[in-house]
């Protein structure tokens, strides 16, 4: 069962707070860092609200609400209230939610329309957004099979900005764009890769990468670097990569090998940069020429080399290499110099400001020219706030998760996704569920096995996601790489939700129910009682793991669902102290060697940081992996070859249960901006998101390719 919270919104005298609000009814529900961002205050709305207290009730529903009277708000800003609708006497609760009267159209009411069971209480987000200047009066009407009730919002609307946010840009110039970002901006650091959502585009849009890669082409394109090619076809140990002429770092010095070359030999230097492992098997990086520059490996991964390219960011020699290695590998970078298609310009607690760089290289030497003179990265309270902006245009694109985004979109909001239908978005991550092995039961592949069969994948596509997800295969690459998915391993030893066969498969292993409780025990007679869990607050992953518990009890294992505070969560993840729990780090990549290594990364450390979370140890598999990363990446068939092999052990061993893709969460609104990527309409390719690290898989061309609306 989904968990239900109401955080009541309130307004103090010197300060407004919107705190942060898990709107069930509209599922704007965040699972992961976002929660842990401080409430964002529109700069243009006073403090000046009156808070008042008032329940209406009627028979069959209490309608209740913090704040009923809003003393000025600037037009052209946008604030959120919250409304609590409980449900009483009946055993189901049905209706609809409309606003009326004076100024009705200054509010976005979501839901448009509810079901609650007896005694359920369900929160309403009501986005206000005047749009005269004046006094208003709105009556908020709910009609229910049970009866019905309403509350007055009052208020006044003044002359403010005429731009969204209080910022005074032009907004036929400006892109508004969140969820990225989890904390405010810190840094512009572009190795200090953990902080960058809070600065997304410090790699991509400021500092950029040598190559670009393109997932739904499966292709790697040249970027700074004009070509790259392995010298010799039988050693395969050298590679030579040419600079394209003429780009410049953004204080018109030119960029050349030299600075490759730097940016390179930094991760020789400072095992604190996440590449400097790839010095491992990387003998040395020689500049040949101004525009030319040699690698010289013994035994390469090239899978990983591979990856790199399009993952390091090239830095300015003259300006780095006089730096302390703590500024280096964790320093602010304050006042960056870069070469993208934009300039750092501004920041506070709740936004970053790029500005166009009218002097980038790529407008004359690829004819790309981005549309927006600027971007503008909000960071939202939660993400109810974000909907309300999105819907009410000042928003342009939310990459936040909302998980009602459905029902709005074939209501005709305004809203945009992708795809027209379910899923809506594109698969970017694969979730799994990490099954701690070093502990039995889960230290039995039969049991394993039977808790795949006993979880219900379409429950968590259907239901806990409102399917804006699609179900994983087996293997667990995402739908860019199945190309690399061994369909006959799949349908011999791969599963799908079937109780009765969980059932089968856990007598055959001899784990029956003894006492008669309706779970099996051991075949030692011992007690079997786990747990999955998740963050409490992260409210998708929780009606995730509910599904799951359910799914494994249906079947007679004792399985609960159970939700620790985030650090004692993460603390056990990596100390493999948790019996199971879910993990969507495995995203968009160029290669199947990046999931592999991740579910497999070995050796099995005290400290597990970074995959294998559920410890399973196996040779066989692990040496498999690492022959996959030696794999040329110009080999298709040699890695279809591995990856078979590695499916077949993964499918029949089950080590990790994948379970759902989670989407590239997208919603726009085509009120300023146009053109935006779609399944129809998609040439050239690019994503419609501003993540970090996706700028350069695609969301830079996004920028290329917006049209200002008519």
């Amino acid at each position: 069962m989904m968990a239900k919270r109401r955080i009541r919104l309130r307004f103090g005298s010197a300060v407004v707070l919107l705190g942060i609000l898990w709107v069930v009814a509209c599922g704007m529900l965040t699972n992961g860092c976002p929660a842990y961002a401080p409430p964002y205050v529109p700069s243009n709305v006073p403090p000046a609200l009156s808070g008042c207290w008032s329940c209406a009730t009627q028979a069959g529903i209490v309608l209740s609400s913090d704040v009923l009277e809003f003393d000025r708000v600037d037009v052209g800003s946008s604030s959120i209230l919250t409304l609590g609708i409980t449900g009483r006497d009946l055993e189901s609760l049905e209706g609809t939610i409309r606003v009326t009267g004076q100024g009705s159209d200054s509010f976005t009411v979501c839901p448009g329309s509810l079901r609650l069971g007896r005694d359920e209480e369900k929160t309403v987000a009501v986005a206000f957004h005047p749009r005269t200047v004046g006094d208003y009066a709105v009556i908020l009407e709910v009609e229910t099979n049970g009866g019905a009730a309403a509350v007055q919002l009052r208020g006044t609307g003044v002359a403010g900005g005429v731009t969204p946010f209080g910022l005074s840009y032009e907004r036929r110039e400006t892109l508004y764009v969140s969820g990225a970002a989890w904390g405010p901006p810190n840094d512009w650091n572009p190795f200090y890769t953990w902080t960058k959502s809070n600065t997304t585009g410090t790699v991509g849009l400021l500092y950029e990468t040598l190559f670009r890669y393109d997932p739904l082409t499966n292709t790697m394109i040249p970027w700074l670097a004009e070509s790259g090619e392995w010298i010799d076809a039988d050693t395969a140990d050298t590679f030579d990569l040419t600079l394209r002429r003429g780009i410049t770092w953004s204080d018109d010095l030119p960029l050349t090998a030299d600075d490759v070359v730097f940016t390179f030999e930094l991760g020789m230097q400072y095992a604190g940069l996440w590449f400097s492992p790839m010095w491992e098997y990387l003998d040395g990086v020689v500049q040949l020429d101004e525009y030319t520059v040699r690698f010289a490996f013994t035994d390469p991964l090239y899978q990983e080399f591979g990856n790199n390219l399009y993952n390091i960011p090239i830095v300015p020699k003259h300006l780095w290499e006089g730096r302390t290695e703590e500024e280096i590998t964790s320093g602010l970078n304050e006042s960056p110099v870069g070469s993208g298609a934009y300039l750092y310009e501004s920041h506070d607690s709740y936004r970053n400001v790029w500005v166009r760089n009218e002097n980038w290289w790529a407008m004359d030497a690829l004819g790309l020219y981005p549309a927006p003179k600027r971007i503008v990265d909000i960071r939202f309270s939660s993400n109810d706030v974000a909907l309300g902006s999105v819907l009410n245009g000042d928003l342009d694109l939310s990459n936040n998760f909302l998980l009602r985004a459905a029902p709005l979109i074939e209501g005709q909001s305004g809203l945009s996704t992708y795809f027209d239908g379910a899923p809506y978005m594109l698969a970017a991550n694969t979730a799994v569920l990490f099954l701690n092995t070093t502990i039995a039961p889960m230290n039995d592949a039969a049991f394993r096995k039977a808790l795949a069969y006993a979880i219900n994948t379409d429950h968590i596509v259907n239901v806990a996601y409102a399917s804006l997800v699609a179900a994983a295969s087996p293997t667990g690459l995402l739908p860019s790489l199945s190309d690399f998915a061994d369909q006959d391993v799949v349908a011999e030893f791969g599963w799908s939700y079937d109780p009765v066969e969980a059932e089968r498969i856990l007598a055959g292993a001899g784990y029956v129910d003894f006492d008669g409780d309706g779970f099996v025990e051991a075949p030692d007679g011992s007690a079997i009682a786990l747990e999955v869990t998740c963050p409490d607050g992260w409210t998708d992953w929780m009606a995730v793991i509910a599904v799951i518990s359910d799914g494994c009890k249906a079947a007679g294992i004792n399985v609960e669902d159970v939700t620790p505070d985030y650090t004692t969560w993460s603390m056990a993840r990596q100390t493999g102290t948790f019996d199971m729990t879910p993990n969507s780090w495995a995203a968009m990549s160029n290669t199947p060697w990046t999931l592999y290594d991740l579910l497999f990364m070995h050796p099995i450390q005290d400290q597990m940081w970074s995959g294998n979370f559920g410890r399973y140890e196996n040779g066989a598999l692990f040496a498999l992996v690492d022959e996959l990363a030696r794999v040329p990446t110009y080999d298709r068939e040699g890695m279809q070859q591995i990856c078979s092999q590695i499916q077949k052990i993964m499918l029949t061993e089950v080590p990790m249960i994948p379970l759902w893709y989670d989407g590239l969460w997208a919603q726009w609104n085509d009120t300023v901006w146009t053109n935006w990527p779609t399944e129809t309409s998609n040439t050239p390719s690019r994503l419609p998101t501003t993540w970090s690290a996706y700028w350069q898989l695609g969301g830079l061309m996004m920028l290329c390719e917006l049209e200002p609306a008519e």
